[in-house]
């Protein structure tokens, strides 16, 4: 039983190994080939194009979460009234919040989906490397492609201390790739940290500081990189730097929308708000007040559409008069 969904689960990363693979031999080929790069560091930089390339697909769905963790914290105090008129009955509040959720367009679980979707991703990556490591082929990485076989990864020495295939935990290795390894948990820790610190410091207003939202906020804030610093103990050298390389880019993206298209009502929001009053002698203020305006139309729930009356023929119009005519004394 236990071979048949390994055999399922199999099946269903295999696409993923050959697509993984497949980009890292392209970049490999790209950096090692044409530009004459070492080994070790053509395959970390395609280690690095990996991520840039799953991260760019997935700008779209970045774009959403945006949308739906602003409108989660802007909405926030609605849902604070639904609490105090519901608190009473938990399924009432239930079903009233997903309603609200509902007419303004706000999915809650749309803040997880890049995240959930890159996992996929992270295990395929897991695996290839792992496989590699044991020099058995996996995806497009086989004994027929000269230089981008298995063992040609799995051997390669990044920054010149530890191979990319190695973690902390591995058998045999020595200090140098533990040090190395120990750089990246860190690395990938901080901005881990980091990226959700910004956002709840610079771009959720005061209102969504407290209550249930705030406290799932704060828990990520806290839990997240304490999972990462554990986890990335157990996770080779490629998978640490493909996942420090993706914090990074959350962290500067993350950083250019809280800039430039804040939640109105932040630290944020203000600071543009002098920005913009700065660069345009005051007219900016007038924008910013628009925009206010744009986002609590957006979060309106949305009126149903009114009826017309139907237009009556003549015949209809007369056959109502007679119905109605009153009748005359005797």
């Amino acid at each position: 039983m236990i071979d048949f969904f390994v055999s399922i689960g199999e099946a269903i990363m295999w696409p993923l190994y050959h697509l993984t693979s497949g980009i890292l031999i392209v970049f490999h080929t790209l950096f090692a080939e044409k530009l004459a790069m070492p080994a070790g560091v053509s395959w970390a930089l395609s280690i690095i194009g990996l991520t840039v390339v799953i991260r760019t697909l997935l700008i779209p769905l970045f774009v959403k979460q945006i949308k739906n963790s602003r409108n989660m914290q802007l909405l926030q105090p609605k849902v604070k009234e639904l609490q105090k008129k519901y608190g009473h009955d938990r399924e009432r509040l239930t079903q009233e919040t997903m309603k609200l959720y509902k007419e303004t367009g706000t999915n809650p679980l749309a803040s997880c989906l890049p995240l959930i979707l890159q996992m996929p991703i992270f295990l395929a990556l897991f695996r290839t490397l792992d496989q590699a490591a044991k020099h058995k082929q996996v995806g497009f990485l086989t004994d027929d492609h000269v230089g981008s076989d298995p063992e040609s990864l799995s051997e390669s020495v990044i920054f010149g201390l530890a191979q990319i295939s190695d973690a902390f935990l591995s058998t045999g290795v020595d200090l140098s790739t533990q040090i190395t390894t120990a750089g990246l948990v860190v690395l990938m820790t901080i901005t881990t940290f980091t990226t959700q610190r910004q956002l709840m410091r610079k771009n959720m207003p005061e209102s969504a500081l407290t209550g249930q939202y705030a406290q799932q906020q704060k828990i990520l804030l806290y839990v997240l990189p304490v999972v990462f610093a554990v986890g990335g103990i157990f996770f080779p050298v490629g998978v640490l730097l493909y996942w420090s390389t993706s914090n990074l880019w959350t962290m500067g993206q993350q950083f250019y929308v809280i800039r430039n298209n804040p939640t109105p009502g932040t630290p944020a929001f203000d600071a543009k708000t002098a920005r913009d009053a700065a660069k345009h002698g005051g007219r900016g203020a007038t924008a910013v007040t628009d925009v206010i305006a744009m986002e609590s139309e957006d979060l309106k729930p949305k009126a149903a559409p009114r009826v017309q009356p139907k237009k009556q023929t003549r015949s209809q119009r007369k056959g109502g008069k007679r119905g109605t005519r009153p009748a005359l004394p005797e």
